[in-house]
């Protein structure tokens, strides 16, 4: 596999190596490679449990009775036109 870099990318991964902590750039950019992908699964995580409060948060406004009933298709319609609108 062959890959191109910036030259200012192409300076980070020599600077990494210079360190001593890789031996070479390809442990450096399977290191940074790794770190993506955790930090993609961490943003993931993120983004769930932010939308698990809010399915909390529109439970418990349900169960106060603060819901609106949607008796068709169009209500349901004219629902998602205010969510999306930011009303």
């Amino acid at each position: 596999m062959h890959i191109s870099l910036t030259p200012e990318l192409e300076s980070h991964v020599k600077a990494k190596v210079e360190t001593g902590l890789y031996n070479n750039a390809s442990e450096v950019i399977r290191e940074a490679l790794r770190f993506m992908e955790t930090h993609e699964d961490w943003i993931h995580e993120l983004k769930l449990a932010h939308l698990r409060e809010q399915l909390k948060v529109g439970v418990d406004q349900l169960d106060r009775g603060d819901g609106i009933e949607i008796g068709s298709k169009s209500a349901l319609n004219s629902v998602f036109d205010d969510i999306q609108r930011g009303v």
